[in-house]
């Protein structure tokens, strides 16, 4: 039996450990974010006080409530401090000392990202803060926080979770300081880093806290960083640099069936710091060891200390995900807030998450690394309860749910038809280059649930506003018609990111011809049901492996297919992305990397190129015209100024565009409308309208 089908089976129920003494307590109505709230309560301290970067949102899409809530059902007392000062230490001591521990995250987003566009600039708005307002948060929240938790209670064991802390586990580069940094549990002191979907590490740290302190051994629990001295005696270790070799898979089987334990040394943080192909070879090995049912336990040395990374968590069972999304929650924002409108709450208040996970591996996308690739759905009857729940209980609701989705929108319930061949799996993806032979692509399942949902009385309609993987899709026309008929307004969003194979095989995606057999599906049904849908192609510029050409290319397809992106994404490097490992080192981590054979990748880092980048996903705005000009001419193909439809863009330039005189950006009074939109005139040229 694989090492994965034998610790499913073995693996503790979440929910069948004995409930900490504090159950007598009861369910809070909201997890209490003050001393009033504790008296209110009955308690006179809590067990666990959770800091987040987020405002206190009880609903099952704010990781900070699932944690909650959840330590809740295991009888902890749990508070919460959200968005706290961080310029000193009182704000942390506003529940008073926890007794067992502070648990510190970010929030539902890395701190950095949130704070920062993909030009370093500064957002003047956080989607999850009162009011969208910016600022709330530290840069780098989860060493500050837990700075601020040590000098507040110095002898209070401090565990580190989310995202942030998750994709930061190892010796990583930092995009905004343009450099390597250490794994964030050294940065932010703190005792245990758990990652992932990290419920059952949670829960089992928990209740090991509760019985015998910090001062013990953590390192059989999957899913966590901890820092060793030394590794422990009776352990085997491989270096990172013989894993891609010929037999090495031959050499794993035979290490399991012998009962080895082993390690894999991952390049130390002072070697990957200043040498980039290892770095890049780290980056690989780390993604290639995250499979559940194969991976091994991963150390980094620090300095005199080591960074050990247990396997991969096991996923939840459909009971245990049924069991978390029905935990005691609230449904709303905590009532300290007010009338005060929360943006990214406003969004989500009446969507559902039936899954979690994504196999797709998209070298640029968080949601594998840290979601992991084996999906992990909901029963049918938990989403179909929580869609009454919303219609029962929400004053506002209007009978339509915004969305039912998850990372994706039609992964649900879609898996490998052999676990033994899923245990033994290495694939970043299931679906590039092409979709699995192994993999069950059936959207049946999903096609029913739909038809259920929008069956419940008071139901209206039900929204799908998760990204759809097209490719998926067109392997059930049937699912593309129910979202054309059913669960979409008059547009669809989806991300093909590229048309040109170059930046593609960087990003694993698939081929543009992908999308277009999903839009020939789309428009056929759109036109059977008599509506007037649309798609929206989502594109990205400035990913590495992508040349000026091909971003050109990307524009004249636009152009052709009558495109105009009003919402463009410039790359962002995020933390242990295989894309960022291709940023930063210039090599290809998704081909073996070895000393002096590795595959380069050109990485777009100048800001002017990356600016250009971007200028080609908006040719039809005349702001770029100059730009775009300058360089059709530096590239050869100033064939393609001029008034043509097989032509970029134009050689004349509006007034109030671009830049004219010497340097000094023209708007005459006659070219502004009242709402201060440039209006154009001239012949052929469309009005802009204000975005």
């Amino acid at each position: 039996m694989s090492l994965i089908v034998a610790e499913a089976t073995s693996a503790k129920p979440l929910f069948s450990y004995r409930k900490f003494w504090a159950q007598r307590f009861g369910k809070a109505p909201f997890l209490p974010m003050s001393r009033q709230e504790m008296d209110e309560l009955g308690w006179d301290s809590c067990d666990i006080i959770l800091v987040t970067g987020d405002a206190y949102i009880d609903h099952p899409s704010f990781g900070m409530a699932i944690i909650g809530r959840l330590l809740e059902a295991q009888g902890f007392r749990v508070g919460i401090i959200a968005q706290p000062d961080w310029r000193d230490a009182s704000p942390y001591k506003v529940l008073g000392k926890p007794n067992l521990y502070f648990g510190v995250t970010s929030g539902n987003m890395d701190s950095m990202v949130n704070r920062y566009t993909s030009d370093r600039r500064l957002r003047h708005n956080d989607s999850y803060t009162p009011g969208g307002e910016g600022g709330k948060r530290p840069d780098r929240a989860v060493v500050v926080y837990a700075q601020r938790c040590r000098e507040a209670f110095p002898d209070v064991p401090i565990v580190l979770g989310g995202i942030e802390a998750s994709l930061r586990r190892i010796a990583h580069y930092d995009y905004w300081s343009d450099k390597v940094r250490r794994s964030i549990l050294l940065d932010a002191k703190g005792d245990l880093l758990l990652y992932g979907n990290a419920e059952r590490a949670l829960v089992e740290v928990s209740h090991r806290i509760a019985k015998g302190g910090i001062k013990q051994d953590f390192s059989d629990i999957r899913g966590l960083a901890i820092v060793r001295d030394a590794t422990p005696e009776g352990f085997v270790e491989y270096p990172a640099d013989d894993l891609d070799a010929p037999d090495e898979g031959r050499q794993r089987k035979r290490s399991q069936d012998d009962g080895e334990k082993s390690v894999i040394r991952l390049p130390g943080y002072e070697q990957v710091a200043g040498d980039r192909e290892a770095y890049a070879r780290a980056s690989r090995v780390l993604h290639r060891e995250s499979n559940p049912g194969n991976a091994r336990p991963l150390v980094q040395r620090h300095g005199d200390k080591e960074v050990w990374l247990t396997a991969p968590p096991i996923p939840l069972t459909m009971a245990e995900m049924d069991a978390v999304y029905e935990l005691s929650f609230a449904r709303a924002p905590h009532p300290s807030y007010g009338d005060a409108k929360i943006p990214a709450w406003e969004m989500i208040r009446h969507s559902i998450t039936i899954m979690r996970g994504c196999f797709g591996g998209c070298s640029f996308c968080s949601i594998t690394e840290h979601e992991g690739r084996i999906i992990q759905s909901r029963s049918e009857g938990s989403i179909l309860r929580e869609i009454e729940t919303i219609r029962d209980t929400s004053k506002d609701f209007t009978g339509i749910i915004s969305d039912v989705g998850g990372p994706t929108a039609n992964m649900y319930r879609i898996a490998c038809k052999d676990k033994e061949t899923e245990a033994l799996c290495r694939r970043p993806s299931c679906v590039y280059p092409d979709i699995c032979k192994n993999l069950d692509t059936s959207h049946d399942p999903l096609i029913q649930l739909y038809r259920k949902a929008r069956a419940i009385p008071g139901v209206k309609k039900v929204m799908v506003a998760s990204g759809v993987r097209y490719d998926l899709a067109v392997r059930s026309p049937t699912y593309i018609r129910e979202l054309v008929e059913h669960h979409v307004g008059g547009y669809l969003k989806i991300a093909p990111e590229h048309t040109e194979d170059g930046p593609l095989s960087k990003m694993m995606k698939p081929g543009i011809g992908s999308y277009d057999r999903f839009k020939e599906i789309f428009d056929a049904a759109a036109q059977a049901a008599k509506k007037k849908y649309f798609l929206i192609p989502y594109f990205i510029a400035a990913h590495p492996g992508t040349s000026d050409e091909d971003m050109m290319n990307l524009a004249l397809w636009l152009k052709k297919n009558n495109y105009r992106a009003d919402q463009v994404q410039t790359y962002l490097p995020s933390p242990m992305a295989l894309s960022t490992a291709m940023y930063h080192s210039g090599f290809n981590p998704l081909k073996p990397v070895r000393r002096g054979a590795s595959e380069p990748v050109d990485a777009v880092k100048g800001l002017r190129q990356r600016r250009l980048h971007k200028a080609f996903l908006r040719y039809h705005d005349a702001e770029n015209w100059p730009v775009l000009r300058d360089a059709l001419k530096a590239m050869g193909r100033a064939d393609l100024i001029g008034p043509g439809k097989h032509q970029l863009v134009p050689t004349w330039q509006p007034a109030g565009t671009g830049l004219g005189g010497e340097g000094r950006r023209v708007a005459p009074k006659s070219s502004l409308r009242k709402d201060g939109a440039h209006k154009f005139t001239t012949k052929g040229v469309l009005s802009k309208k204000p975005r």
